[in-house]
């Protein structure tokens, strides 16, 4: 089962798959796929945003004679991944609070 997700959710998904190494756009919807039927096109244009925002540097490098398009998360972007991944943590222990709560009557 996937749950639609918000775009800050997205922006915390896509940068922390770019921490841990520089990325393309088809490696890092692969990341996502298991989460998100997301297509590829909706992909770019929140690396775009990302970028726009000095989250991510784009730059090409060469593979297979042809120019592939890698991401870089910033120092920006690194607080920014761990700003909504704070966040995330508080959603996720308020959602839990209202499923686990005691005494829900059945």
């Amino acid at each position: 089962m996937t749950y639609p997700l918000t775009a800050p959710l997205l922006d915390c998904l896509i940068l922390s798959v770019i921490n841990t190494e520089d990325s393309y756009g088809y490696q890092i919807s692969q990341y996502l796929k298991d989460v998100s039927n997301m297509k590829d096109s909706a992909l770019y244009p929140i690396l775009k945003k990302l970028s726009d925002n000095d989250y991510v540097e784009i730059y090409d490098k060469q593979f297979q004679g042809r120019n592939r398009r890698y991401y870089r998360i910033t120092d920006t972007g690194r607080q920014q991944r761990m700003y909504l991944y704070d966040e995330w943590q508080t959603y996720i222990r308020t959602i839990n609070r209202i499923i686990n709560k005691e005494g829900n009557d059945e």
